[in-house]
């Protein structure tokens, strides 16, 4: 996103909210993998930079067909009911290689897990200290089978009908005014009725639109707090 020109993917709120709905997990130093396209778990090599990580096999290949395995190396532990969807970092894609998404029971799991990537084509992919190779958003799974989508005409809904149809021609026109290279189009960019949380018409339609999500850090516990420092957000498999 940071890439784009001018930034432009910020305008996108939902992009922006979805990079904050999670907490990232930073590895502690370089790892290097490559693989030749082979299914074994000897035809994707991984190197790790620093030794001592190295032996606790912070990354390695483990599955096989060009699967590239980090060690979480914490015990997760979520309150009942509420699991943990693990995945890699919103809206940051790396060439070569993919995240793989898991949902993990942390509400009664007593053992760690593990993330993986899975390379998309042969070739050799690096990923540097302090890069993201984790993203944790917790998740009520049990509350999801309560929920029963239906797919209906939007004429059955006039009201909303009506919103959308007003929507749909003002966007229309903007964008061909843009097109145009009218003056006031050009100085107002785009239009932000969803960055405002309003309806085309200029009203106000939810007081809980979030245009910002700012998550508490992690912090040690009172007994954790007193330990020597793992080193890495990644951890130790010990605390």
């Amino acid at each position: 996103m940071d890439a784009t020109p001018d930034r432009f993917a910020y305008r996108c709120l939902p992009l922006t909210i979805a990079n904050s709905l999670g907490w990232e997990v930073l590895l502690p130093c370089r790892v290097e993998a490559e693989w030749n396209g082979g299914q074994e778990i000897d035809d994707l090599r991984v190197d790790v930079a620093d030794a001592p990580w190295c032996e606790r096999k912070i990354a390695s290949s483990h599955f096989g067909s060009g699967i590239l395995t980090f060690q979480f190396g914490y015990v997760a532990r979520t309150d009942a009911g509420i699991g943990l969807l693990v995945r890699g970092v919103p809206n940051r894609p790396k060439d070569g290689i993919a995240p793989l998404e898991g949902f993990v029971e942390t509400d009664w799991l007593p053992f760690t897990f593990t993330m993986n990537w899975q390379f998309t084509r042969p070739g050799k992919v690096a990923f540097e200290q302090d890069e993201p190779f984790c993203f944790l958003t917790p998740l009520n799974h049990h509350d999801l089978v309560e929920y029963r989508p239906t797919i209906a005409a939007v004429a059955e809904d006039p009201a909303l009908e009506a919103e959308y149809e007003s929507w749909s021609s003002q966007r229309r026109e903007f964008n061909q005014r843009l097109l145009a290279e009218d003056p006031a189009a050009v100085r107002q960019a785009w239009q932000r009725w969803y960055t405002l949380g309003r309806t085309a018409d200029g009203g106000e339609r939810s007081r809980q639109h979030l245009t910002k999500l700012s998550l508490a850090a992690p912090t040690p516990s009172d007994r954790a707090a007193g330990e020597p420092e793992g080193g890495c957000i990644a951890g130790d498999g010990k605390k």
